[in-house]
């Protein structure tokens, strides 16, 4: 499913014909000003004509502009909407990213531990949805991919929902990081917005799409 924010897109126009509007209606009061100015100036001190020049040009310099700004925020619009459909072909692939991940009970999951280098010993821990603890075991202190199966403490199966995932890395039993694990998630939809394009995750977990670390058929 690809989602674009069309209220967006749909805005602009308004809020350019707005502008557009409002310019028209300002060059308007300002032609007024200037005659009134013309019409009213002391005859033995004119006004030079390059001073008018001068606000004529300000004036239009003012006008340029922001139609400009609307041509760059026109552009931007565009640009994101296409950002988006590339990130369209995504949807149904396995995306791996630091964000918590559905389990059905049954399928397990790819995790991708990432412990420091210096660590000695890596410990997992499983966190579900209401960030309660359910599980931790000790796993090697390397970074090949993980599968966890979806067990609890006490050995038995978990029941299916989300659950996110934290790799503790000690040395020398001192803790060095806390950190949060990738995992592989089915994408389920790619929805554009003002800062780029999101990715919605299985189970319904939202990520940004530069934060996606590795795309991979879904299994």
């Amino acid at each position: 499913m690809v989602t674009a924010v069309t209220a967006q897109t749909s805005a602009a126009t308004p809020a350019t014909s707005s502008r557009a509007s409002a310019i028209s209606s300002d060059f308007q009061t300002f032609l007024l000003m200037l005659t009134t100015q013309m019409q009213n100036q002391d005859p033995l001190n004119p006004i030079d004509s390059s001073d008018y020049a001068v606000q004529l040009a300000t004036f239009s310099g003012v006008e340029q502009q922001v139609k400009t700004n609307d041509l760059l925020e026109s552009l931007a619009t565009q640009m994101g909407l296409m950002g988006m459909a590339q990130f369209a072909s995504w949807v149904g692939m396995e995306a791996r990213a630091a964000a918590p991940a559905w389990f059905d009970g049954r399928a397990a999951l790819t995790l991708s531990p990432n412990p420091p280098v210096q660590a000695d010993r890596a410990v997992l821990v499983v966190r579900d949805a209401t960030g309660a603890e359910v599980a931790r075991s000790d796993i090697a202190v390397t970074g090949d991919p993980v599968e966890w199966a979806g067990t609890g403490a006490t050995g038995a199966p978990l029941a299916a929902g989300q659950y996110s995932f934290y790799l503790e890395s000690y040395k020398n039993g001192a803790l060095l990081t806390d950190d949060m694990v990738e995992v592989y998630s089915a994408i389920t939809e790619a929805r554009g917005g003002a800062d780029g394009t999101v990715l919605v995750l299985q189970g319904g977990a939202s990520v940004a799409s530069a934060n996606i670390t590795a795309l991979r058929a879904p299994r």
